[in-house]
């Protein structure tokens, strides 16, 4: 698996009717696809998040919408930055993961992480629990999704989940590459260092250089090479050459690069791969046909690709 330029759909609110929204989320994937992005990621979310606009704008569910864009493409890898592991069992969760393998032929990214967003488990019924409640269920799912992906019948009898003789089949390889987002230096970089592939980094640009050095020191700690754990940042772009960076709110500098398709791959160069990170994931607020093409063509020789 290589990611180093990832596409992500956060929001379906295109002011479209429901019969339009589809046909325009596979308008960005096919965009992004033949713009030379390796990966198109949506959200695991039920409701739209706080910053983005209010729970009931539209959202599809995750999987059956990648499921769906497996048959409108070929080439990109597909998943989801990241999976919430308390709305889903294990289990299950590597059933799904597994047949989305299948049916993009190969494409699958298991993204996963330990859900956030406490409206959604309170109003759909989902346990929330607390922080490290939900990391030692990470950990418990960790040690039943790994296994069954590879093909292994699992057993398991821990504190939150239990198994016998679980397996997932069809599949189609042994090995789905593995994701983990977010910014904790000491857990979820931890974690990272142990089992995954990949990790995108939420943070803002003057925080990636100490971010890249505590995954260097977890990476130590269980003596792996940090050159084999991929990196990269989620980064927010508004590809209008009229907006600079000083109309941002304070709260987003850092996070989100605005101006012409040049400005946004300059910061990039500077701002990420200067500070260690292999690559960007790339999130538009609004699409613009066209607009995807544009910042792909700026961003692919400032990635090496």
């Amino acid at each position: 698996m290589t990611i180093r330029l990832g596409f992500q759909i956060p929001n379906f609110s295109y002011g479209t009717s429901v019969a339009e929204m589809f046909p325009t989320v596979v308008a960005q994937a096919q965009e992004a696809q033949a713009a030379g992005f390796d990966s198109v990621f949506v959200m695991d979310h039920f409701y739209q998040l706080p910053m983005l606009g209010s729970p009931d704008q539209p959202m599809l569910e995750a999987y059956t919408a990648l499921g769906a864009l497996a048959s409108v493409t070929q080439d990109v890898l597909l998943g989801t930055l990241v999976t919430g592991n308390t709305y889903r069992n294990p289990t299950l969760l590597a059933k799904i993961i597994t047949t989305l393998d299948v049916v993009s032929a190969g494409r699958a990214v298991l993204g996963i992480g330990t859900g956030w967003f406490e409206l959604e488990h309170d109003s759909l019924g989902f346990e929330f629990g607390t922080f490290t409640e939900r990391f030692a269920k990470l950990d418990e799912a960790l040690e039943i999704l790994l296994p069954m992906i590879k093909g292994e019948r699992v057993s398991f009898d821990g504190r939150y989940y239990r198994t016998l003789e679980a397996f997932a089949e069809p599949r189609l390889r042994d090995h789905i590459p593995l994701m983990i987002g977010g910014s904790g230096e000491k857990k979820t970089f931890g974690l990272a260092a142990r089992f995954f592939d990949h990790l995108n980094i939420i943070a803002s640009f003057d925080e990636l250089p100490g971010k890249i050095e505590a995954l260097a020191r977890r990476c130590d700690e269980v003596d792996r090479d940090p050159a084999t754990l991929e990196t990269s940042m989620l980064l927010t772009a508004v590809p209008d050459a009229t907006m600079t960076d000083d109309m941002l709110p304070a709260e987003m500098r850092g996070r989100m690069v605005v101006g012409s398709p040049e400005r946004i791959a300059e910061a990039v160069a500077t701002n990420v791969v200067g500070a260690g990170v292999d690559g960007v994931i790339l999130n538009l607020p609004a699409y613009v046909p066209g607009s995807i093409t544009r910042v792909g063509e700026a961003l692919r020789p400032v990635l090496g690709l």
